[in-house]
């Protein structure tokens, strides 16, 4: 049987073309997820179960602070992408040297801000107090790495949006083996705790710095970055803002729901910390995977639109669902069929593990739906609608999670009924999300029927 008549109405060289993209990127997120996993390891196994809550602790908190401006790296990928499909050369330039600019700027801002609102708003979720000591020594530290966190992601932006997934790829791998070894130094040999686990990262951090932008300056074309043309172009600097702004906002008002929840995990003690930090971690290994698809929804949509090739976008969105199905059958199953073992990695404690295995089934339950909720935004956005996500998520995901913690949670105060808020707001957050691409499809169809009236 052809592949052609196995995947029925799918395109399999686009579907191919979209799978090699999304490898590299694949292979990236879930190095650095081993990367961090190690952190907690490492932690969790030669400073116990406390150290291990402490980092885990600060998962959500970090995010809050960061996701809005990081959120801005969208807005450089579409852009990008949108101009390089249309053959804008000069534009392509001036993308790269405000996104990188912006970067600059945001990257201290947001050192600034974590640096000095760690412990309050520590304090603010209710840390437990045999951890908190910890959790905002490790903050402090971490975010010193953030300006170079921050530059690294933007120009990852600027070459996926230009279909290189593969020198993001290379330059996080060796940063990822930099910061593990640093891990064991600091951690197994130094006896440094949680502050030689954030130490190594903000290390690592810095080396991926220096790999992106050495990779930009020596980029021969449209893409190459130099120092004397650095300024922020006002047009793209809108442009940017546009786009990524709302995503922004979505990641932040998506992270102050899990803070939220963060919260009330914390309201069950350091044990339950560490079990949720665990977990989630393997979890991960399905989210970051999903958001693979989600940047090559982005590129290849994007640079659909700046080609004026709007038909390939159905296929795109029906590739999207493919991969996002196909990725929960198999690391969903395979994370509860060995969910215990891959538990036993971050920890020996019984306690944490059997918690761990109680979120563990139920998020993966019906963990497609997160994915859906996270891949078709990018679908969306691509195509030039950015609120439209960020209000779907905002109503269907973070004011759902905050009704259900004011609500359910607080009339059954159990572990499960807290982490069903997450599989019961991925599902109404994913219909409309997908409502969302469908009303920015026929807008476009809309826009290309004008234009062929008009031609006419």
């Amino acid at each position: 049987m052809s592949l052609q008549k196995r995947f029925g109405a799918l395109d399999v060289a686009l579907l191919t073309r979209m799978f090699k993209f999304a490898l590299p990127i694949m292979a990236m997120n879930l190095l650095q997820l081993v990367f961090n996993a190690a952190d907690m390891i490492v932690v969790g196994r030669f400073d116990g179960s406390l150290a291990l809550g402490a980092v885990g602790a600060t998962g959500s908190l970090i995010n809050l602070i960061v996701n809005l401006f990081m959120g801005l790296s969208v807005g450089t990928a579409v852009i990008v992408a949108q101009d390089y499909g249309a053959r804008r050369t000069e534009e392509i330039r001036q993308s790269v040297h405000t996104s990188i600019a912006i970067s600059l700027i945001t990257g201290g801002l947001v050192a600034i801000l974590g640096f000095t609102l760690s412990t309050p708003l520590l304090q603010m979720m209710g840390t437990p107090e045999d951890i908190i000591h910890l959790s905002s020594l490790y903050m402090r530290i971490f975010f010193v790495g953030i300006p170079a966190s921050m530059v690294y992601n933007f120009g990852a932006a600027i070459l996926r949006a230009v279909g290189d997934s593969k020198r993001p790829m290379y330059f996080l791998m060796v940063a990822g083996i930099i910061n593990v070894i640093l891990n064991l130094i600091f951690v197994a040999g130094f006896r440094m705790g949680v502050a030689g686990v954030a130490w190594a990262t903000v290390i690592s951090q810095y080396v991926t710095l220096a790999l992106i932008m050495t990779s930009l300056m020596k980029h021969e074309g449209p893409l190459r970055f130099s120092w004397k043309r650095l300024k922020i172009h006002g047009p793209k600097l809108k442009q940017i803002v546009k786009i990524g702004l709302p995503a922004g906002l979505q990641s932040l008002l998506f992270s102050i729901s899990n803070v939220l929840i963060q919260s009330s995990v914390n309201s069950f003690g350091s044990v339950m910390v560490a079990a949720s930090a665990a977990s989630g971690n393997v979890e991960n290994l399905v989210g970051t995977t999903m958001n693979a698809y989600y940047n090559a929804a982005i590129t290849y949509t994007g640079q659909a639109m700046g080609s004026e090739e709007y038909d390939q976008i159905d296929m795109i969105a029906k590739i999207s669902s493919v991969f996002v199905f196909v990725t929960w059958i198999l690391l969903g199953g395979g994370i509860v069929l060995f969910g215990r073992p891959l538990l036993g990695l971050y920890t020996t404690d019984l306690a944490v593990i059997d918690l761990g295995m109680v979120r563990l089934r139920i998020m993966m339950a019906i963990y497609f739906t997160g994915g859906i909720m996270n891949v078709f935004p990018g679908l969306t956005r691509a195509m030039g609608y950015s609120v439209l996500p960020m209000l779907s998520t905002l109503v269907g995901a973070c004011l759902l999670r905050i009704l259900w913690l004011v609500t359910v949670f607080k009339w059954y105060p159990t572990m499960m009924v807290l982490f069903l808020a997450y599989p019961v707001t991925w599902t109404l957050a994913g219909l409309g999300q997908v409502a969302s691409f469908f009303y920015a499809r026929k807008q476009i169809r809309q826009r290309m029927g004008q234009g062929v009236s008009d031609a006419n």
